[in-house]
């Protein structure tokens, strides 16, 4: 029996089907082991050696897999082919040659497919080979780099820079892409310009044309600066009288695109279906391995990550005989198109996205949603490929003035043979420039009519914030990640609250330009696009079996580590006055009267200066507590400030008191308040704003609704106590009693009804949640021990939110720390500051020696939920 080992149970399903008898075929799961979210896991000092660490879910499958291989006589890995494919070929054996005997006498083989067709699964299985070491190497050396810029960088950027998250190789030089882009917005001068046009007609249909020459002159995009000398320039046009002295007609081609790669599908994806780059990969995942067609399951795409532009022979002859079946000869080139890459460091072994046959027409599988819409956008993109040029006619027809003096231009194109286009044409982004009209057909030397004249204001625009499509677009072209990586890391800079999408565009938040700014000013050399883009090159370098990769880790840790090293010196407030000097123009622009733009607009004498909280940085007065003026970080004049995201506004007047209602930026982020203090021991009422409603959004029924909370639901049937919803540091609650459960999101607190908050309320305690202050409370997570032996760390909800317990230290959560993200590394720290075990052992050092538990080691709990971190994240570049 032979024993096939894929990572994916739908991948296992499928090509369970086409081998038969004789075979087993199961899945691992995706990778089944990885690097410990711990330090330590990468050792620089031991040659680059590295601990991995078995998920505890794939215990199970790895015995089930180990369980089939006893009574097999041959193993064969058939994971991706790619280099994570090649590196879950690697982790499952390492880990099977750890069992005692198991591998003794087994044959074991790699093969790789690119589709998951019968043909294709037959083929491979015919051609096996041994893992290939060199791909595994490039996977190491990756994982390696990912993990030492994550836990370098990130414990610094915790120390230095409060609020920030994490740091990441290949994540911060794309969250520097938006921020970059973001500045050039900000910078950008808005330039007033006027265009002239005409309706015409020449013996034929009117036409437009445009000012082309005035006064003598090829007429510059600015020469028309205002209403004054445009209307000058319209009313010339409509009082004099033009002649056709040119009609140029020349003909033109036009290429299909090339078939997709991952980048090039995940653009077009979102051009033209508004989907994501992890929507579009999921998507892809399940097309490519196996969809039930009539009764049959079949992979219907090829391999969807590739930045390879190939197609194999077989295929194109059998898209060619559809395309003269269904569109005519004339739609069938003479010979078929060959493509070439234009991704640096492209992988042109790997084919193309395109469908296993072309023969299965989107309109006759029963696919249905995103499947449907993808699978025809990959049909129909692969086909044009292999399509006829379509021809176009451009056109453009010349009209001066008899002194020559003064002239109109008219362009448009006509297409004479539609071609690919009859199938399929690319998506443009915003800057794409569109085809001029059809035009009539109109002879030389013909005086043309001027029927009206029209000046039109226009005002030069900046570039565009980065859609999906465009940044990943900006990314392949620096030659920053791969094909494997972009969805992740779009949706890391997301999960990092680093960026926002507004309008499907990446818009930096303060927290994002902080991070970028403090990298840019500390570790330059690791943010820049072309370190980054050599990066990359060395890696597949290591790939092709050109350079070690220890050599190549070696080289980039000893740099990088001297720079994190020359940071433990420097104080927080040298970091805030670096970050003043670097952010200045953007927090603290020029307000062009000659006045000090650091000056406080409050107190007057104060001055500005960006501060910090356990919350996140903000912008405050340097007369802190007599001056309480702060604001978020940011320019005052951007975008969002004359809604009120920079500033206080009133809101309104609350009806039933007659106060006004405000909305004011605090030194921890904005909050909505009722009336103002009558004096110092007053506290008028407040309420935070959660994460749902930004201050953009805040008006007066909003923020109406924000201050009745905690709303009472109604009373428990069983404990006639009253059921209360509002807003805590965990999210949206219901609350009885002392007994808290979750609400699903924020808009609930305000919907749900009696019945439902019994209901959770009852599940709640039946999962353990307690009643009353006297119940015991469980931990909401378990991190592992302060040391071998060691008190346990656990995380707890306290009344006043959630903190961190190790024996009879408690130590507050940081709110921009969940429970579900926080590490046992950030726990020690926040232990060792309140004088936790650390602290003491350091006092105490023979009882530490006789103990033998030094504080620095940490024993991680074995849980499933301790591999959720932030840390861990950080892996993903």
């Amino acid at each position: 029996m032979t024993v096939v080992i894929v990572e994916s149970p739908a991948k296992a399903k499928t090509i369970n089907k086409y081998l038969g008898k004789g075979f087993t075929v199961l899945a691992s799961f995706g990778h089944i082991r990885d690097l410990p979210s711990k330090d330590g896991s990468v050792r620089p000092d031991d040659d680059f050696a590295m601990t991995w660490e078995v998920d505890p879910k794939s215990s199970k499958r790895l015995n089930d897999i180990a369980d089939a291989i006893k009574t097999s006589d041959r193993v064969i890995l058939a994971t991706d082919p790619d280099r994570e494919g090649e590196a879950i070929s690697w982790h499952v054996l390492e880990v099977l040659n750890k069992k005692k005997g198991l591998m003794k006498d087994k044959q074991v083989q790699r093969v790789t497919f690119n589709a998951i067709t019968q043909s294709a699964v037959q083929t491979a299985m015919a051609s096996p080979r041994d893992i290939d070491m060199e791909l595994v190497d490039a996977y190491l050396a990756r994982r390696a780099l990912d993990y030492l810029v994550g836990f370098t960088l990130s414990p610094v950027l915790w120390r230095k820079l409060p609020g920030a998250r994490s740091a990441g190789r290949v994540q911060s030089v794309a969250l520097k892409i938006v921020v970059d882009r973001e500045i050039e917005i900000e910078k950008f001068k808005t330039e007033e310009y006027w265009t002239v046009d005409a309706e015409v007609s020449a013996n034929s249909p009117p036409f437009n044309a445009k000012l082309f020459t005035y006064n003598g002159k090829r007429l510059g995009k600015f020469d028309l600066p205002n209403e004054t000398a445009a209307f000058a320039a319209r009313d010339l046009v409509k009082r004099s009288q033009f002649t056709i002295t040119e009609v140029d007609q020349k003909p033109g081609k036009k290429s299909p695109p090339p078939p997709f790669t991952t980048s090039t599908l995940q653009q077009e994806a979102a051009r033209k279906l508004g989907f994501s780059a992890s929507r579009t990969m999921q998507t892809a995942q399940k097309l490519y391995e196996g969809v039930d067609i009539g009764g049959e399951t079949v992979g219907l795409i090829t391999y969807m990550r590739t930045d390879g532009v190939y197609v194999e022979p077989g295929a194109i002859n059998e898209m060619r005989k559809v395309i003269g079946e269904r569109y005519g000869a004339p739609y069938v080139p003479e010979s078929p198109r060959l493509y070439k890459a234009k991704a640096k460091n492209a992988q042109e072994a790997h084919e193309a996205i395109r469908p296993t046959s072309a023969f299965r027409r989107p309109e006759t599988l029963r696919l249905e949603g995103d499947q449907a819409r993808l699978y025809e956008l990959i049909w129909k993109r692969t086909l044009a490929s292999q399509m006829e040029q379509a021809r176009v006619e451009n056109t453009t027809i010349n009209l001066f003035t008899a002194d020559k003096q003064t002239s109109l231009r008219a362009t448009g194109q006509v297409v004479t043979f539609d071609g690919f286009m009859a199938v399929y044409e690319e998506g443009k982004d915003d800057d794409g420039d569109e085809d001029g009209g059809r035009l009539p057909m109109v002879q030389a030397g013909t005086i043309a009519d001027v029927h009206t004249s029209k000046a039109d204001q226009h005002f030069t625009e900046p570039p565009p914030r980065y859609s999906e499509a465009t940044l990943v677009k900006k990314l392949e072209e620096l030659g920053i990640g791969r094909p494997s990586t972009y969805a992740s890391i779009l949706t890391v800079l997301r999960d990092r609250a680093y960026v926002r999408m507004d309008k499907n565009r990446f818009i930096p938040e303060d927290k994002g330009r902080l991070v970028t700014a403090f990298l840019d000013q500390f570790f330059h050399r690791y943010v820049q696009y072309d370190f980054t883009a050599d990066l990359e090159e060395k890696l597949d370098l290591v790939s092709a079996g050109e350079l070690n990769y220890k050599t190549l880790l070696a080289d980039f840790w000893k740099d990088f580590h001297a720079a994190a090293e020359g940071m433990t010196e420097l104080r927080t407030t040298q970091v805030l006055d670096a970050l003043n000097e670097s952010l200045g123009p953007l927090i603290f622009p020029d307000k062009g009267d000659g006045s000090n733009p650091r000056a406080c607009p409050v107190c007057g004498n104060g001055q500005l200066s960006l501060k910090t909280s356990r919350f996140g940085a903000f912008i405050g007065c340097s007369n802190y507590p007599e001056c309480k003026f702060t604001r978020p970080v940011g320019s005052p004049d951007a975008e969002g400030a004359e809604n009120g995201a920079s500033g206080d506004r009133e809101l309104g007047v609350d009806p039933e008191t007659g106060k006004t209602v405000a909305l004011k930026i605090g030194r921890f982020g904005p909050y909505v308040q009722l009336g103002e203090a009558e004096s110092k021991e007053d506290k008028p009422p407040r309420s935070s704003l959660p994460k749902a409603w930004p201050a953009a959004t805040i008006d007066l029924e909003r923020a109406l609704k924000l201050l009745s909370l905690p709303r009472t639901v109604g009373i428990h049937p069983e404990d006639k106590t009253p059921i209360k919803a509002g807003l805590g540091r965990f999210g949206p609650f219901v609350e009885t009693g002392g007994t808290y459960a979750n609400l699903s999101s924020f808009d609930e607190i305000f919907e749900v009804g009696l019945n439902r908050a019994v209901d959770l309320i009852a599940e709640k305690r039946a999962g353990g949640g307690g009643k009353g202050r006297g119940a015991a409370a469980a931990p909401l997570k378990e991190l592992g021990t302060f040391g071998e032996g060691g008190d346990k760390i656990s995380v707890m909800a306290g009344r006043y939110g959630p903190y961190i317990k190790c024996g009879k230290v408690n130590a507050t959560l940081p709110k921009d720390v969940t429970p579900e993200t926080v590490t046992l590394e950030q726990a020690i720290e926040l232990i060792n500051a309140k004088g936790g075990p650390a602290t003491q052992a350091k006092k105490a050092p023979a009882k530490k020696a006789a103990a033998k538990k030094p504080a620095a080691k940490t024993t991680a709990a074995k849980k499933p939920a301790a591999k959720k971190t932030p840390a861990k994240k950080a892996k993903a570049g």
